[in-house]
């Protein structure tokens, strides 16, 4: 294991380039303390021919947004045939798309909170307000907007008064060029992340998340002290079975690989309602997966350590 060299991807260009940073810190050290041969490589204009000349004998993916999870960096690595922790390319932009991820568990019968998708032209060629009347009388108060791409929930905001909606839509688009207004649904935040093993995907307790301000927003996540975690949820076993179960179907409908976090709400009449996956999810010290791995019996290096033995197995 001492030999194994181990290259942790992290930072890039994008909004979350400073949480991709923090999660590349934080699992060095972890794969560190494995025993392995860690550097930790920035996703700049030099990593291919830092790729091929230092070629490691395998790669984790810790980048968040952008270019490190809509398929772009996981390309790269394919062509270059570097082995790498994390979902697949083809996986990538499947579930990097926050509206298409939706659309297919819901084709699957699980339930995700009505929504509409609309780019910024539709508000410039249609009329601004009245294109945001029809989504009120579409989705009903309070809903949440978001750009359908992205994550960190940069962008993300609740709405519950009509006339906050115009100030929040120009704080939505300053993140991407098109919105998803969703329903919005009261109930108890879950994280869950999944976890590929020898037996298959499975699904680590689910996080619970309270946050003081009652949304969980950039500054909730990455604050310390801002959200309450409690790790196992505070869930019925029921609903906890629930949980879990739709956290594993979409790690396997949408394709994903390796790792993913899929972020759900339970209802309060005890539907569970797929909200997003995430492929690459934050390893800080406020980030959910470290405190589901540790719930679940296991550490973050431990785990980690074990994902790269199957990747360079593959």
């Amino acid at each position: 294991m001492a030999e194994r060299t181990v290259a942790v991807l992290a930072g890039g260009l994008s909004h979350e380039r400073d949480v991709s940073l923090r999660s590349g810190r934080r699992l060095s050290a972890a794969l560190r303390a494995e025993g392995l041969g860690v550097e930790e490589w920035d996703t700049d204009a030099g990593l291919l021919e830092r790729l091929r000349t230092q070629r490691p004998d395998a790669a984790v993916v810790a980048l968040h947004g952008g270019q490190g999870e809509n398929g772009s960096v996981q390309t790269v690595l394919e062509m270059l045939g570097v082995p790498f922790v994390g979902t697949s390319s083809q996986g990538c932009r499947r579930a990097w798309d926050k509206p298409t991820a939706k659309a297919l568990l819901a084709k699957a019968d699980f339930a995700t909170p009505d929504w509409v998708v609309l780019p910024h032209s539709t508000f410039r060629e249609l009329g601004a307000q009245a294109v945001l009347d029809a989504m009120v009388e579409r989705l009903g108060l309070p809903l949440i907007l978001k750009p359908d791409q992205g994550g960190s929930a940069l962008g993300t905001q609740v709405v519950r008064d009509a006339a906050e909606l115009p100030a929040a839509m120009v704080g939505c688009f300053a993140y991407g060029d098109t919105v998803l207004a969703e329903r919005f649904v009261d109930g108890v935040e879950v994280a869950v992340a999944v976890i590929e093993t020898e037996n298959g995907p499975t699904a680590l307790p689910a996080v619970e998340i309270v946050p003081e301000s009652g949304v969980y927003d950039y500054t909730a996540r990455y604050t310390a002290g801002l959200t309450d975690f409690f790790a196992p949820a505070r869930l019925t076993e029921q609903s906890a079975k629930a949980v879990g179960e739709l956290a594993v179907a979409a790690h396997q409908l949408l394709g994903l690989r390796d790792i993913s976090r899929t972020d759900a709400v339970v209802g309060a009449d005890g539907t569970v309602h797929f909200l997003e996956v995430n492929l690459s999810p934050g390893l800080t010290e406020t980030s959910t997966v470290p405190m589901a791995i540790e719930a679940g019996g296991g550490s973050l290096g431990a785990v980690f350590a074990e994902l790269i033995d199957r990747a360079i197995s593959r």
